[in-house]
């Protein structure tokens, strides 16, 4: 019993370093990004930043560009993760919301990253179309996810398109119609937490990342019906002007 407790926490400890050398990789991506612009920016000057050889990031990254654009490369599957074993009396909304809640903390500690991430995106076209078809990627594979959480057993017919059911999870479903509910919920969180980056960027001075996320998904519960009138942009409309 021993052995297998510390082979599993030998695969633990060797799962943990492989992440801290992933993030410390495209931390140090965007950061020379940022300060010399993407195009100069070269593998070796990345691994050398981090630390390590060439040949060891392209272990974790397929090509240069990648480690601009793919901070968290298992963000999404702990997303889907939570999103399956999310309890079954929630509803899809709040399943997805409380899986992408369980990520802000990183969110949250890597700001400055996440900022200068988008900043860099925003000034090379190519990385920006390369994060866009990530994102999408990622999307249709929540989408899956949220189809199977509300039909295990579906078949992925047509007729799930307009009932919000679909196939099943995984590989099965591809090419199928995964239904139009989970295609537009996985899409609209998507665009929430965009939002709620943009509008915790804008804001001066700071707002906390989880009252604009909670704010955020209060709406989309609330069926995006007009919030009370406010007397300044702050979360929740928490501020309303009397009467």
């Amino acid at each position: 019993m021993q052995s297998v407790t510390t082979k599993g926490a030998g695969a633990g400890l060797r799962e943990r370093k492989k992440q801290a050398t992933r993030a410390a990789l495209s931390e140090a991506a965007v950061r020379l990004a940022a300060e010399h612009g993407a195009e100069n920016v070269t593998v070796e000057a990345i691994s050398n930043a981090a630390g390590v050889s060439p040949r060891t990031f392209f272990n974790y990254f397929d090509s240069r560009d990648d480690a601009f654009v793919m901070l968290d490369t298992q963000i999404g599957e702990r997303i889907r993760r939570a999103v399956r074993d999310a309890p079954a009396e929630l509803s899809p909304l709040d399943a997805v919301r409380e899986a992408m809640a369980g990520e802000l903390a990183d969110v949250e500690r890597r700001h400055e990253v996440w900022s200068l991430r988008a900043k860099v995106l925003q000034k090379s076209p190519h990385l920006l179309a390369r994060g866009l078809g990530l994102h999408m990627a990622e999307e249709l594979d929540l989408a899956r996810t949220i189809a199977h959480r509300l039909d295990p057993g579906g078949s992925g017919s047509g007729s799930a398109a307009g009932s919000g059911t679909g196939p099943s999870d995984g590989d099965a479903c591809e090419g199928a119609d995964i239904g139009l509910y989970p295609r537009l919920l996985a899409a609209v969180a998507g665009t929430a937490v965009r939002v709620c980056v943009e509008h915790w960027y804008a804001q001066s001075p700071p707002v906390a990342f989880p009252d604009i996320f909670r704010d955020v998904f209060t709406h989309l519960s609330a069926g995006l019906s007009q919030p009370p009138a406010q007397t300044d942009d702050g979360p929740s409309g928490r501020r309303s002007t009397e009467s």
